[in-house]
C-alpha cells in the first residue's frame, strides 16, 4: 500500500502484524485491493521507523530471484534505501524481529485514494 510516510504516525489506526509469514499474506492483499505494489508496515518505538515491502517474481536471465524488496522510508515518504533479500534473509531482518517483539504494525488496506 502507498501510505505517505507522514500519514502513519499521526491518525491511522495501525493493525498489529501476528506472524512472519502473515508479511507476505498482508502485502499480497494490499497489492490485490489496491492495484499498486507494496505495502508500508511501522516498527512501533521512539523512532516509528516506516518500510514499504514489494512482494517480487522471480524474474529471467540475470534479474533478482523471487523474494522481498525492503524500502526504508523517510519522513515525507522517500525512499532512503532499498535491499532486494532472499527469504531467508528476510527472515532476518528487523521487520521480523520486531514482529517478534510485538512491535510491528502496518496500516489497513484503504482501496481510496
Amino acid at each position: 500500500m502507498h501510505t505517505d510516510a507522514r500519514l502513519v504516525p499521526g491518525r491511522v489506526r495501525l493493525l498489529s502484524v501476528q506472524a512472519p509469514e502473515d508479511i507476505e499474506y498482508l502485502v499480497k492483499e494490499s497489492e490485490v485491493l489496491t492495484g499498486r505494489s507494496g505495502r508500508t508496515f511501522v516498527i512501533a518505538g521512539a523512532d516509528r521507523l516506516v518500510y514499504r515491502v514489494h512482494w517480487q517474481p522471480l524474474t529471467e536471465s540475470g534479474g533478482h530471484a523471487a523474494g522481498p524488496v525492503v524500502e526504508r522510508l523517510g519522513h515525507d515518504g522517500e525512499v532512503l534505501s532499498r535491499q532486494h533479500l532472499q527469504l531467508w534473509e528476510f527472515l532476518e531482518h528487523s521487520l521480523v524481529e520486531a514482529q517478534a517483539a510485538g512491535q510491528l504494525f502496518t496500516p489497513p488496506v484503504r482501496t481510496t485514494p
